[in-house]
């Protein structure tokens, strides 16, 4: 997209170093979501090294200079959905993507997921880009992956709050279901449980 950089975090810290690499991810700032700060902060790099999840930092040009303005991590993953969660024609366009268990009576499907996702507030640089363009940025890139991997699923896990699900919603992922917390995650992710949608993308 236009205007912004992506930089895989890996490779990042084979041309620059651990250490200079931590204290730019100490620049990233997001009040209104810890965990997604925490994970940047405190799990990224690990992560990163030991092949968990790939995290990708979006930079842009500000006053001639280049700022972190946010940042997503994609993993692979299976979920389940049932069938009474999707609409017939969402049902039709996955279930190819997928096998059925008939005892558990729900489709398993390895997808990637979008499992850490936010824009850095510091300095107010949240403002040079929309949440719509940092999830779109998001998604090409798994689009990219599936090029070569196969696939059209990707899926994401946010809080139960009314202005997320319809961000996201917005964005064209539905509802397919919950998934209880685990107990690290309890500690900065308010609730019980985290809501699960998905896109055909």
């Amino acid at each position: 997209m236009a205007g912004y950089n992506i930089f895989n975090l890996s490779d990042m810290l084979s041309e620059l170093g651990e250490d200079r690499v931590k204290s730019m991810l100490l620049e990233f700032s997001c009040p209104y979501n810890r965990d997604v700060e925490y994970f940047l902060h405190s799990k990224a790099i690990e992560f990163s090294k030991q092949s968990l999840t790939q995290t990708h930092l979006v930079y842009t040009s500000y006053k001639d200079e280049p700022v972190l303005i946010g940042y997503y991590a994609l993993c692979n993953k299976d979920i389940s959905v049932t069938n009474a969660a999707l609409s017939n024609s969402l049902k039709k366009r996955i279930k190819k993507f997928g096998t059925y268990n008939q005892s558990l009576k729900k489709r398993i499907i390895s997808a990637p997921l979008i499992a850490q996702f936010g824009k850095n507030y510091s300095n107010d640089y949240n403002k040079l880009i929309s949440g719509d363009e940092l999830l779109s940025i998001a998604c090409d890139s798994v689009r990219e992956a599936q090029k070569i991997i196969g696939g059209k699923v990707v899926y994401l896990e946010c809080e139960d709050y009314y202005k997320l699900t319809e961000f996201y919603s917005n964005n064209g992922f539905v509802y397919f279901g919950k998934r209880q917390l685990d107990r690290d995650e309890t500690e900065r992710i308010h609730g019980e449980y985290l809501v699960q949608m998905l896109k055909y993308l």
